[in-house]
């Protein structure tokens, strides 16, 4: 069977790069096509201080090395492919991008993450870029000594809320739960800094503004008050969902789009794999998406081997 690859990873976030680099230190052919920035959510990460072996590192500066070290062995890497197209079912896999251009492999790898979750609420989608954002390491410069709003309480939000404390005057964070969901370590820094208020067990109602946000109305889910938070702008850290659109009627999912697979992270498809945050799993790290990554190529490499013995 002739095609253009061996593998073609669909994403180039940290899953990807790993399966990048795997795959191609085995002198497989491999293409990683990713519909935005190489690196994926990471490159939205100011701070990365829980990667082994590495102290701290930006989520831009952990990426770069991981497509460095994939373009030294041979991997070809292309960013903002934007993908109209994959068929998977025939045992040559093959992905059309909208600017035309098909290509086809023998194995393809599914490490497409997942977008930011929104709220769904009234002003929601009308203030994004004009004072609603849900990349602080994007945004975060834009309201340098003004007042700003998270809204979680994993990990990801008081994080996020600790570094935007460089540049915001003041940092409400509002939850909607009475407690967080995030890491003892990370609740006890952002409850220590002075910027940083809690506004806990809300229902986000909605956004106002003119021409750019002014305030977040939340109401307490016990008791029902309503509060009006002034702020110049409000940073979303809720969760993913899965960019899985594309392989939907394919592969088989979980009802939230998670892409389901074996312990060798095979899909539902001979010669297709999933690794990282498109599918289905309780945590979701670099970490365990490199794991992944790892995984995933191994799998499709001796799936190569396989079918040419």
């Amino acid at each position: 069977m002739n095609t253009d690859y061996d593998i073609v990873v669909l994403g180039a976030g940290p899953a990807g790069l790993t399966a990048g680099i795997y795959a191609a230190r085995a002198r497989r052919s491999v293409l990683i096509l990713d519909s935005g920035t190489v690196g994926g959510q990471t490159v939205l990460t100011d701070k990365v201080a829980n990667y082994p072996g590495v102290v701290e590192t930006s989520g831009q500066g952990l990426s770069q090395a991981m497509a460095q070290q994939a373009r030294t062995f041979g991997c070809e890497i292309k960013g903002f492919a934007r993908i109209a197209e994959v068929d998977l079912s025939a045992e040559a896999k093959a992905v059309t991008l909208k600017n035309g251009t098909r290509v086809t492999a023998r194995a393809v790898i599914i490490a497409s993450g997942g977008v930011p979750r929104k709220l769904g609420v009234d002003g929601e989608q009308r203030f994004v870029g004009r004072g609603i954002s849900y990349c602080a390491t994007c945004d975060g410069d834009f309201f340098t000594d003004r007042p700003i709003a998270v809204i979680g309480g994993g990990n990801s939000a008081l994080e996020e809320a600790v570094s935007l404390c460089r540049y915001a005057s003041r940092i409400t964070v509002i939850h909607e739960f009475d407690h967080f969901q995030a890491e003892p370590w990370i609740v006890a820094e952002a409850r220590a800094n002075e910027k940083i208020s809690f506004l806990m067990n809300q229902r986000v109602l909605g956004f106002t503004g003119e021409s750019a946000l002014s305030s977040v109305r939340s109401a307490d889910k016990e008791v029902g008050t309503i509060t009006e938070t002034q702020v110049d702008g409000c940073f979303v850290f809720i969760g993913y969902v899965p960019n899985s659109d594309a392989f939907e009627g394919q592969v088989k999912m979980t009802e939230r789009g998670e892409v389901l697979t074996d312990d060798a992270l095979q899909t539902s498809l001979p010669g297709v794999f999933a690794a990282g945050d498109v599918r289905h799993k309780r945590v979701r790290q670099i970490t365990t998406a490199v794991a992944d990554g790892t995984v995933a190529a191994l799998s499709a490499l001796d799936y190569l081997n396989e079918a040419a013995s």
